[in-house]
């Protein structure tokens, strides 16, 4: 299966709607700069932008679709709430998912995911009905979670089933369609990734590459100098083998190309295992360590 992805390849989720196995991600990425990178990666045959609240440039971000003439029903726009200095809360991401379809001027939200644990209980679960509700209405099609720890997972999947019994049957709670997470070979989370496989969620991967932190690392540079890649490259084709959707991030046109040239070859299972470790070693924040309550 996986010699067969292409970058128009897509993964099914629970909500039926189809998302790119590639994201092009925006994390820090100026907002006078963003439509501009944008464009150029849609240019180059990315359709998934990840962009977020507390980023500051979703707007410009979704401008990039206009102005790169893909057409609207091919791009798969996310966003993240709250983190932008709003705390979690069901009005706050009321608030915050309507801002983003004014920013934005896209019409619907292709995938809403909270974006960490932080808040509570009582908070989490509301920001939940209230995703459960945009897609009622019709604003958002997929919704799912970010940086969620297992037990955070487990509360969720419990109150989605009191939901579903209160707004009147199945799915009437929600479905969780995406859950995003650091992953790469030094932080695997096999914990989280089986809970979500056992579902069917999508599992993305940020800091795919690790922000360039591991160059050097003796199997993924074997494997680069085998098949004519950069270090870069062989992490992203290893975290697509592994069936994540991998989000990547880069201002730099050549970057920005060479991050979607990945499609031409395949690693195989000796080398993906090889890859992986029993490392646990975030490279940015970790909120699923957050305890449930605090």
């Amino acid at each position: 299966m996986a010699s067969k992805l292409s970058i128009n390849s897509t993964v099914k989720l629970n909500s039926g709607h189809g998302l790119p196995v590639l994201g092009f991600g925006v994390y820090q990425t100026p907002k006078d700069t963003a439509t501009e990178v944008c464009a150029e990666a849609l240019r180059l045959g990315y359709r998934h932008i990840d962009s977020a609240s507390a980023y500051k440039n979703q707007g410009p971000s979704a401008a990039s679709i206009a102005a790169s003439g893909v057409p609207r029903s091919e791009v798969f726009f996310t966003t993240k709430v709250p983190m932008s200095g709003k705390p979690l809360s069901y009005d706050n991401t009321i608030s915050l998912v309507n801002t983003a379809l004014q920013d934005t001027q896209l019409g619907y939200l292709d995938l809403v995911l909270i974006h960490s644990p932080y808040g509570g209980t009582e908070n989490r679960l509301g920001a939940w009905k209230a995703l459960v509700e945009l897609v009622d209405a019709g604003k958002v099609r997929s919704i799912g979670v970010s940086n969620y720890g297992v037990h955070h997972l487990d509360q969720l999947e419990e109150y989605i089933k009191r939901l579903e019994q209160e707004r009147g049957g199945p799915r009437k709670g929600g479905v969780i369609s995406v859950g995003q997470w650091e992953v790469h070979p030094w932080l695997t989370r096999p914990d989280i990734v089986k809970w979500c496989r056992e579902r069917n969620i999508a599992v993305e991967a940020y800091c795919p590459i690790v922000r360039g932190e591991r160059w050097g690392e003796p199997r993924v540079k074997a494997a680069a100098e085998k098949y004519g890649k950069t270090e870069a490259q062989i992490l992203l084709r290893w975290s697509l083998q592994r069936g994540y959707v991998p989000l990547v991030k880069s201002v730099t046109p050549s970057r920005i190309a060479e991050n979607a040239d990945i499609f031409d070859f395949e690693l195989t299972d000796e080398e993906v295992e090889g890859i992986a470790t029993e490392e646990y070693s975030p490279c940015a924040w970790d909120p699923t360590v957050e305890p449930i309550e605090k």
